[in-house]
């Protein structure tokens, strides 16, 4: 057991995920966390509301260095800023060469592919390095190894998640979306490797209790690590949905505007877009679904599919992204997290680590096995 807190550097705390991640924190024994971003003013509003177990510090994420993670005495550095799709890796060098474990909320595929290369560096100094503790990469594979275990072979595989259109958003969010649709995505489809368009293949979607919803290819580290670790033999795709037909097939239009030429890429227009999102706001639900499905054969040698379906109401779907982060400081807390290295955030924690926050907020799970 530790003799002291564990110190958290929390960068972007006061970002749609960030606050949420404060929140939980300051419900946990035995971890501080210094509360990072460009913005004393907006941190110091944060701080107010947890005295006890944050202090706000001003830090700029792009200048960040091992010198000054080191004169803050931190043990882990959480990464909540994005959009990481066009990001560097300097807060990760950072980190690793300050001797502090590293997380980061990552969905950006390209980024949490560079992870990798850190491995060597961050095992040396004894530390962990993991990108992706998020509802992709981390959660989605935690939800796969348990729905597939024992399997003999996976043929395909497919994931979707469809906030609410009352759920809170941020302009990050909208950027990292925005860097994908129309352009080009590669993935494994009818066994090879093929490319789409981003927020293309738009299909509907059937959520129990949530009724029917619209949903496009997402690009996120899943359609590499999907194939990587699982090897389905047909297929492996991950889907993103609005709530609202009209916002999701505007996005499906102008992703038409990005693959014709006509503009460059949306990311521009991210910000005209929020603003258009957040007039709509007040229409639709707070109520989100994630389902994964597989198909394949068992253990028995038998063909079978599971479906394994998230629901969360009330507001509470923006907490899942957040969970295996809180997942990741509990562990290294309690000095339970063996992995020492860096690497996207699969295959580490299992469903289980989830489960009782999940219960905690009140999300419900189902599991068909047919």
């Amino acid at each position: 057991m530790r003799n002291r807190d564990l110190r958290v550097l929390l960068i972007g705390a006061t970002g749609v995920f960030g606050r949420l991640i404060v929140e939980q924190l300051a419900a946990e024994d035995g971890v501080f966390t210094i509360l990072a971003g460009r913005t004393l003013r907006t941190l110091a509003d944060l701080h107010v509301q947890y005295p006890k177990s944050t202090t706000p510090y001003r830090l700029d994420r792009d200048k960040i260095t091992r010198k000054e993670i080191k004169s803050l005495g931190i043990d882990v550095v959480i990464d909540a800023a994005g959009p990481f799709q066009n990001s560097d890796t300097k807060v990760i060098d950072a980190s690793i060469m300050a001797g502090c474990h590293y997380i980061d909320l990552a969905d950006g595929r390209d980024f949490v592919s560079k992870i990798h290369k850190f491995n060597d560096c961050a095992a040396k100094r004894n530390v962990a390095a993991l990108s992706g503790a998020s509802a992709t990469p981390a959660f989605s594979n935690a939800v796969l190894d348990h729905v597939t275990r024992d399997w003999q072979e996976i043929d395909s595989i497919s994931v979707a998640i469809c906030p609410g259109n009352k759920a809170p958003r941020g302009l990050s969010v909208v950027r990292g979306v925005f860097t994908y649709i129309g352009k080009s995505v590669r993935l494994f489809r009818g066994g090879k490797w093929t490319i789409a368009p981003g927020w293309g293949l738009t299909r509907f979607i059937k959520i129990p209790g949530l009724g029917t919803r619209l949903a496009s290819l997402c690009e996120t580290p899943d359609l590499d690590l999907f194939v990587e670790r699982f090897k389905p033999k047909s297929e492996a795709i991950f889907y993103a949905g609005l709530e609202l037909p009209p916002l999701h097939l505007g996005l499906v239009g102008f992703g038409l505007l990005v693959r014709w030429g006509l503009i460059r890429s949306l990311v521009p227009y991210a910000r005209q877009m929020l603003d258009l999102s957040l007039r709509l706001q007040r229409f639709g639900s707070d109520d989100g679904s994630m389902i994964v499905e597989a198909k394949g054969i068992d253990g028995n040698g038998t063909n079978t599919s599971a479906k394994w379906t998230l629901i969360a109401k009330d507001s509470v779907g923006p907490q899942v992204p957040t969970l295996a982060a809180i997942a990741l400081i509990r562990r290294l807390r309690d000095g339970t997290l063996d992995f020492k290295g860096a690497a996207p955030c699969v295959g580490i924690l299992t469903l289980e680590d989830f489960m009782d926050d999940l219960d905690r907020l009140n999300i419900k799970t189902a599991l068909e096995i047919g």
